[in-house]
């Protein structure tokens, strides 16, 4: 009986057992490269999930810092080991409603004594020189900031919902520092934090 070989093999005939598990054997290296390409896709997905976060900007009271609509990336990991600080943009879950998410500018901190007369913000007496906001607020009042606590005021001081009209923000409502803005595209760059500067810096 005549032998195979690669010299009178036809089409349609049996291939050699080495040719067959060499196939095998791509195939399943093949499916391993998917599966490990898979792994390494969902641990970084789940990795970046845990160390930020993305919110759409919802509303007008951050104008002019930030627009409606745009799409903004939080860093979750900003306050696990540090507080906020005067001027910084913040999201936070909103205390009455856990479900909503809010960005705002943190105005005062634990102890401060925050007051807004005659379109000027104070804190401990000091009167703040706001360059960011849209116009001066045209409501009054007085508020202390409890400990855990943050005093947080929109840019848009006269079309914001914010400490003003229901308290501060305990620090466990907080979800990180905006730090990006991602969209639209010719909005791209880093969110200004400029602290709050005194009326006489």
């Amino acid at each position: 009986m005549a032998q195979w070989t690669p010299e009178n093999s036809q089409p349609g005939q049996q291939v050699a057992p080495e040719q067959s598990s060499k196939g095998r054997s791509g195939n399943l290296r093949f499916l391993l490269d998917i599966l490990e390409t898979l792994l390494l896709s969902a641990v970084l997905f789940l990795g970046i999930n845990l160390i930020s976060a993305r919110i759409r900007v919802d509303g007008e009271s951050m104008l002019p810092s930030l627009k409606s609509g745009e799409l903004v990336v939080v860093n979750r990991l900003a306050y696990k080991f540090s507080s906020p600080g005067h001027g910084e943009v913040i999201v936070f879950r909103f205390p009455r409603d856990p479900s909503q998410e809010f960005i705002k500018r943190v105005v005062g901190l634990p102890g401060d004594k925050v007051t807004i007369a005659r379109g000027v913000v104070s804190i401990n007496g000091q009167k703040m020189n706001e360059e960011y906001i849209t116009a001066p607020p045209g409501y009054q009042g007085e508020w202390t900031v409890p400990a855990g606590a943050v005093f947080v005021l929109g840019d848009n001081r006269n079309n914001s919902s914010d400490s003003h009209n229901w308290g501060s923000v305990p620090f466990e409502d907080i979800i990180g520092e905006a730090v990006f803005v991602y969209w639209p595209p010719d909005q791209w760059g880093l969110i200004e934090h400029p602290g709050i500067a005194s009326a006489g810096d």
